[in-house]
């Protein structure tokens, strides 16, 4: 009867099946252009950089309208949020794979962008509200396998998809398997009623959380630390590694593998010690960023760099997804998500650049160095002043 007690329901195995899906799906969505830019440049005669617009385009509409968009829906249901999330998301799919001209896919790609906004802010709130509390790690961990999985399997798929039979019907598969994920998500679902409306007055006081702003800033931190090195991971490999393509291929499967060790092991060792958890994770990163040119002189120490690399990113992530929710008030957590994944976002770009000035000032081959620092001050951070201001807001919760 304990045991029982101890797992989820059918009903409940369905619903984090279809949030994983749902994860899937949208991550393979937001990747699968950077497998088919040479091809859609060519379609629209643009230049790689051109048709580059499509990714970074996209990235800067999450960091922008994350936060408004999601001010603006606050009061739905959350069920019925994320089936309209969903739906739309599988229609402008449908946009992209018809587009003909380069301004209609850009224009289908910005209302994926504002799908995506939404879905992320309210993912992680859901996975926690359809378990039980006691399996909140694990409900985490689930969801960011689909995001892991997108990476190992998603982007290659699309890219063969793209190749052999052109890159719009990669657009149209991805819509259909949206279009099968919403029909699951219907039927497993339960009600999941807004717990109040959040609206622009109350973000003061959202912001006024020391706690939560020190959260955000350690965020864009750790995110411009992993993306000053992950934007220029392919021509590091090739250039300062001296790997060939297939070789970069299999080292980028394996950081996506690593990402399903990162979320098994949240899910079996976050609770039991969460401070010193993420101080280990911020260690093993920094030393892996640093490590990124001295282990370069071969295939197997790099790859096995890749290893520690996409399984500290991943843990940190879903760590972070369970701070912030557990540190909002109920009706603020779509919202302080919804931020969450705008400074995120915000990091890529700021690490993009930031690794795109090592390169052009300076060479490719210390990317890792100026990633490294950045992330041993995100590390700091932690030890020195957020992991304190965390401990007391939970101690602070539990004596009230």
């Amino acid at each position: 009867m304990k045991k029982k007690e101890q797992g989820l329901s059918l009903r409940e195995w369905l619903s984090l099946a279809g949030l994983t899906c749902a994860a899937f799906v949208f991550n393979t969505s937001e990747f699968s252009p950077i497998g088919l830019l040479t091809d859609i440049a060519h379609d629209f005669g643009k230049t790689e950089a051109g048709a580059g617009l499509l990714i970074s385009v996209y990235a800067w509409v999450v960091t922008v309208l994350s936060l408004p968009l999601m001010l603006l829906v606050s009061r739905m249901d959350l069920r019925r949020l994320l089936l309209w999330v969903v739906a739309l998301f599988a229609a402008f799919q449908c946009v992209s794979w018809l587009s003909s001209s380069f301004a209609m896919l850009m224009m289908s790609r910005i209302g994926v962008a504002c799908t995506h906004s939404i879905f992320w802010s309210i993912v992680a709130p859901i996975a926690v509200r359809v378990v039980p509390d006691r399996c909140r790690s694990l409900a985490l961990g689930t969801v960011v396998t689909g995001s892991s999985l997108a990476i190992i399997l998603g982007l290659p798929l699309g890219r063969v998809i793209g190749l052999q039979v052109g890159w719009r019907i990669t657009f149209l598969c991805i819509g259909a398997v949206a279009l099968l994920t919403l029909i699951w998500l219907m039927l497993s679902l339960p009600a999941l009623p807004s717990r109040g409306r959040f609206s622009v007055r109350k973000l003061p006081q959202l912001f006024g959380n020391s706690t939560l702003a020190g959260l955000y800033l350690f965020t864009f931190l750790v995110a411009t630390a992993y993306y000053t090195c992950y934007s220029y991971i392919e021509p590091f490999f090739k250039q300062v590694a001296g790997m060939s393509d297939q070789i970069v291929t299999a080292a980028l499967i394996f950081f996506g593998c690593a990402g399903l060790v990162g979320s098994m092991l949240f899910s079996k060792f976050y609770m039991l010690n969460r401070y010193r958890f993420m101080g280990c994770v911020l260690v093993v990163l920094s030393c892996s960023l640093l490590l990124l040119q001295p282990l370069s002189f071969g295939v197997v120490p790099s790859i096995v760099l890749c290893l520690f690399w996409g399984t500290c990113v991943t843990a940190y992530n879903v760590s972070m997804q369970s701070e912030i929710i557990s540190l909002s008030p109920p009706e603020a957590t779509a919202v302080s998500m919804s931020i969450f994944s705008g400074i995120f976002n915000l990091g890529i770009g700021c690490g993009a650049l930031a690794g795109g000035f090592v390169c052009s000032h300076s060479s490719i081959a210390y990317i890792g160095f100026a990633g490294g620092l950045i992330a041993l001050g995100a590390l700091a951070y932690w030890l020195f002043r957020l992991k304190h201001l965390v401990r007391a807001s939970y101690d602070a919760g539990r004596s009230r």
